[in-house]
């Protein structure tokens, strides 16, 4: 009999079947002087199933919670039940052998467990369902991000995340054995997506990012997913700031499109992408906080007040910060035109966190020559990527978003890890 998803069973029973087969977990059981109740989950959410029979209830008492099985049997309708349908007078049929005892009640609502034991167990306690809402939030971001820049004529690329140099920022690096040679894993793929620019004139990538940054922080990973973005034949960093701005509009009306039952189910609050961003200077994002005004970044408590500010002012989740200092910047970035000590780039905070690096870069061969000499830098290490400056680049620039950063900030949680499958960081390498 043709296997019928859980949330599939209500239009079933609707179009007439009187059966269906379910397949998935025993999600809970609950055992009743005449009756026995069995929750079954599959992907797509939970169906009751009811037992009568004497031997059934018996063969359910020794498959435990997260055993998966098969089961066939009438459809009803039963407005307590999940969906207002039940399956009755079952046939079980287990697809392996009983499972072991979780290290979490996984049927539970809330799942009850510090992080670290929803860490060290992650493969199981991504079973639960409001652990797996949380991802499906993540796949549809994912989903929408490339289905907006599709649209927008983007080039998906994917460049390599094994490096002979070691990054174009300051960010540790992890370093490896490259058949004998020193080699790197990729901080970014700022470099090559410049370089991409000048084939496709449009790319963005969707890939891992290795940052060996020792940092022990709620907000810090070594390994995160990096949605990147670069495009030509801009007039400056606005022009990147107002794609960002309709890339997070498309990738949260895809979260709501695809995953609300998701984002209903833990009680997350989608903010609105406002038409314009606001956006305030550097310099005036120092006096907001009352911050000194040689101050080289905007710290993260600084971060959290401007968060608060930019709500109670606009009515906002989201502001701008741009021209921050060119000493705090890559070499690759443009400065601001009009004061070269501030440059064309900007950070956006959602929520009072940074979400989003972006900019303007440079795109004239000269000068990339002379920002990287004044900094020290070599440019004989960098020549393929000089070659595709010299060889005719347009105005371009891009911005990055941190997916697990995104997602954390979407459903609210104080920990990134919450919203990261395996988390890499100072301490974790496993599982």
């Amino acid at each position: 009999m043709t296997r019928t998803l859980c949330s599939e069973l209500p239009a079933a029973h609707a179009a007439g079947n009187s059966s269906a087969t379910v397949e998935g977990w025993i999600h809970r059981r609950r055992q009743l002087s005449g009756v026995t109740f069995v929750i079954v989950r599959d992907r797509s959410g939970v169906a009751q199933v009811v037992a009568t029979e004497s031997a059934v209830r018996e063969q359910i008492s020794w498959l435990p919670e997260e055993t998966v099985v098969r089961v066939a049997g009438g459809v009803i309708a039963n407005g307590k039940a999940p969906g207002g349908i039940e399956i009755i007078d079952p046939v079980i049929t287990p697809l392996g052998p009983p499972a072991a005892v979780p290290p979490v009640e996984l049927w539970r609502p809330a799942l009850k467990a510090t992080l670290p034991t929803v860490l060290d167990h992650a493969a199981l306690t991504w079973r639960h369902p409001a652990r797996r809402a949380v991802w499906q939030i993540a796949a549809a971001s994912m989903a929408g991000f490339r289905q907006h820049l599709d649209s927008a004529g983007f080039t998906e690329v994917t460049t390599p995340k094994i490096v002979e140099q070691s990054a174009e920022s300051g960010a540790n690096v992890f370093t490896l054995d490259y058949f004998g040679a020193p080699a790197y894993l990729a901080q970014s793929p700022q470099l090559y997506k410049q370089m991409l620019t000048g084939v496709f004139e449009r790319v963005y990538e969707v890939g891992p990012v290795f940052r060996a940054e020792p940092h022990d922080t709620a907000r810090h990973l070594a390994e995160y997913v990096s949605l990147d973005v670069e495009f030509g034949f801009i007039a400056d960093h606005r022009d990147v700031l107002s794609v960002l701005r309709d890339t997070l509009a498309a990738m949260l009306e895809r979260v709501r499109a695809t995953a609300g039952t998701a984002v209903e189910s833990i009680g997350a609050q989608l903010p609105s992408v406002p038409e314009q961003i606001p956006v305030l200077h550097f310099t005036e994002a120092l006096e907001v906080v009352g911050a000194p005004p040689e101050e080289p970044d905007l710290a993260p408590e600084h971060e959290r007040a401007l968060g608060k500010w930019a709500l109670r002012e606009f009515g906002s989740d989201f502001l701008a910060v741009e021209g921050y200092p060119a000493a705090k910047r890559p070499f690759y970035t443009h400065p601001q035109p009009t004061d070269p000590r501030w440059t064309n780039s900007f950070d956006l905070l959602f929520r009072g966190l940074e979400l989003v690096t972006g900019g303007q870069r440079l795109h004239n061969h000269a000068d990339y020559l002379h920002a990287l000499t004044t900094r020290g830098e070599d440019p004989a290490r960098y020549t393929a990527y000089l070659e595709a400056m010299s060889g005719g680049m347009p105005p371009h620039g891009g911005f990055a978003i941190g997916l697990e950063r995104w997602v954390s900030r979407l459903v609210e949680v104080d920990n990134i890890r919450w919203s990261t499958l395996f988390p890499r960081d100072l301490h974790r390498l496993s599982p």
